[in-house]
């Protein structure tokens, strides 16, 4: 739990923690979506490649290289992965996006595979960066 520790100190209380792939284009816009639609200041970022994204997957066992995957972090409701995460975000920006909660009727395992699907092809259709994004000075205090 030591190193969960940190995170639990960077994160405010109730806010949610967004990890993201930092190199990847789709990401990349996908984070700036959620920063421009999230409007009750409800999220935080860090990329998977940063040190407290290296601690949660660390902790949460997860294997880097098996999952291209955003995760969703918060102190109250733990980890969530793939498009639990992603129906999870979109619950948060208002209307319309918070419609798409209603894909949680569709089974996980029928989401995450075309989820997966995505992320499998997102290099490709989208394009990667050669280093993770560095946020502008305003958006600075909702990276961590």
């Amino acid at each position: 739990m030591s190193y969960l520790c940190n995170v639990l100190e960077i994160l405010p209380k109730h806010k949610k923690l967004i990890l993201f792939d930092g190199v990847c284009n789709l990401c990349n816009s996908s984070i700036q979506y959620v920063i421009k639609h999230d409007k009750k200041d409800i999220f935080r970022f860090t990329a998977l490649q940063s040190d407290i994204g290296k601690q949660i997957i660390d902790k949460y066992d997860i294997d880097p290289s098996k999952t291209d995957s955003i995760l969703l972090y918060s102190e109250a409701k733990g980890l969530k992965v793939k498009s639990s995460a992603a129906l999870a975000i979109a619950s948060h920006l208002g209307f319309p996006k918070n419609l798409l909660t209603v894909f949680y009727i569709v089974p996980p395992f029928i989401r995450n595979w075309i989820y997966d699907y995505i992320a499998k092809n997102r290099y490709k259709w989208y394009g990667k960066k050669e280093e993770c994004m560095i946020p502008t000075p305003e958006l600075k205090s909702k990276f961590l």
